[in-house]
């Protein structure tokens, strides 16, 4: 079975991303587009284009009956939705389903699974993998928590049930903190995801992140693709990642390996997804969450492994299966991914929209540049500030590190502001170098460079 054609339920980068593999294929590719996004590239490079709402995203790109109806309108066999808005909603998969169109994703069950970050802990602690130690219930009201947490021990993480991504997340290092914050976690839980309902679990100190790149048909067949480390986050956004992960134990390396595709085989997962996971300082790994979409960063996994993950996804959603097998997937070298946003660093990140008047796009061996930009481009208010994704591949990962380092310089953005300057600074810090740092490292290059005059 094959498509014809596939309509992009996303903007930017991601979105070309998606059409240009769909071109490879010989798919016909449809885009979308707000009216703030007239001028973005994702609509000229498709083979056609439809307006799909104003600017704001819920009326726009999260407006998903009329992107089914447009969809519907064109005879587009498929919706991707790429990463963000729409792709982890279990609501849109059943209404691409029930509408006759495939969603290339897992199932609107898969997602949902997903996205009860409590009934996932379940699942996967019945698959026996192991879970951060917590609650097995959501709590709607601060009193029923407190018994919890004092039971369980501080320092604890209290973290939104419906759904990730840093929101409604707090750290707590004692009672005191669970009172300040848990009616403001529960309020951004609310904002985000319609559900106000918390859950806690036991801060691991100085952890590291790592996560799998899974692929699987829903029909037991299921690989792993190696893992990558997302350990350099701020606010739990992650701006760094690598593949393979630095200094870990082959045989940690292995086990997640296959817990994570034994996750995959549980659930009947279908299509791509990452399985996440902390690492603490004893190399104990323990089961985060489970990320039903196309990652940001999947392009380091497909760097290391010569795989386009894309390719994938639409074979499987296609009936044609993965189309390869574990043991035809092997890794090579090293890659890096630096995340550039339009967010000011020495100002607190705070977003940095507007006009791009100079840009200059770095090349040369090993580098790969996912972005929309161009020159005279206006970065619109509206949506999240990634700008693009800056790969750097190497024999080994002091190569890439140096090949990142010169594609960081060689980048040109102006006159907006971006996250450059202090990727630059964590690259060199030797902590990163060393390849022995952890989710604390950021808070330590940020307070560093608060202490030093002339910042960065």
């Amino acid at each position: 079975m094959s498509f014809s054609k596939v309509l992009v339920a996303n903007r930017g980068e991601i979105a070309l991303r998606i059409i240009r593999s769909l071109n490879e294929l010989g798919i016909r590719s449809a885009a979308i587009y707000s009216e703030a996004d007239a001028d973005c590239l994702h609509k000229e490079l498709a083979d056609e284009a439809h307006l799909v709402g104003p600017p704001p995203a819920v009326k726009s790109y999260l407006n998903a009956a009329r992107i089914v109806e447009i969809a519907k309108e064109i005879n587009a066999e498929a919706i991707h939705p790429g990463y963000g808005f729409l792709a982890e909603n279990g609501e849109f998969a059943a209404l691409c389903e029930k509408s006759g169109i495939a969603f290339i994703g897992p199932t609107p069950e898969n997602m949902r699974l997903a996205g009860d970050k409590l009934m996932a802990r379940q699942t996967v602690a019945a698959a026996g993998v192991p879970v951060v130690p917590g609650s097995d219930q959501g709590f709607s009201s601060l009193e029923e928590t407190i018994e919890t947490c004092a039971a369980i021990g501080y320092p604890l993480m209290l973290k939104a049930s419906a759904g990730g991504g840093g929101r409604g997340m707090r750290i707590l290092n004692d009672e005191q903190d669970l009172k300040d914050d848990f009616a403001m976690a529960a309020a951004e839980a609310r904002a985000a995801f319609g559900d106000p309902t918390l859950y806690v679990e036991k801060y691991i100190l100085h952890p590291r992140h790592i996560e799998v790149q899974i692929l699987s048909d829903g029909k037991g067949d299921a690989v792993h693709l190696f893992e990558r480390n997302c350990s350099v986050q701020r606010r739990h956004q992650k701006l760094i990642e690598e593949a393979p992960s630095p200094n870990l134990l082959p045989e940690v390396r292995q086990a997640i390996h296959a817990s994570a595709v034994k996750i995959a085989k549980a659930i009947g997962y279908r299509n791509a997804g990452t399985v996440e996971f902390l690492l603490d300082a004893d190399n104990q790994f323990y089961f985060m969450e489970l990320n039903a979409r196309i990652q940001v960063e999947h392009p380091v996994t497909e760097m290391i492994t010569g795989r386009d993950l894309v390719k994938a996804q639409l074979s499987i959603a296609m009936g044609n299966g993965i189309g390869f097998r574990q043991a035809d997937i092997q890794q090579q070298g090293h890659a890096i991914e630096c995340r550039i946003n339009a967010e000011d660093p020495t100002m607190a990140f705070i977003p940095s929209p507007g006009t791009v008047e100079m840009y200059r796009s770095p090349g040369g061996f090993g580098v790969r540049l996912d972005t929309h930009l161009y020159s005279g481009y206006e970065i619109p208010i509206y949506y999240d500030s990634l700008l693009g994704k800056l790969i750097a591949w190497g024999s080994n990962r002091r190569e890439a590190t140096r090949i990142m380092q010169r594609a960081l310089l060689e980048l040109t953005i102006e006159p907006v502001k971006t996250t450059k300057p202090f990727l630059l600074q964590v690259i060199q810090h030797d902590e990163f170098v060393s390849g022995g740092y952890d989710l604390d490292l950021v808070q330590k290059i940020l307070d560093l460079l608060e202490n030093q005059e002339d910042g960065f």
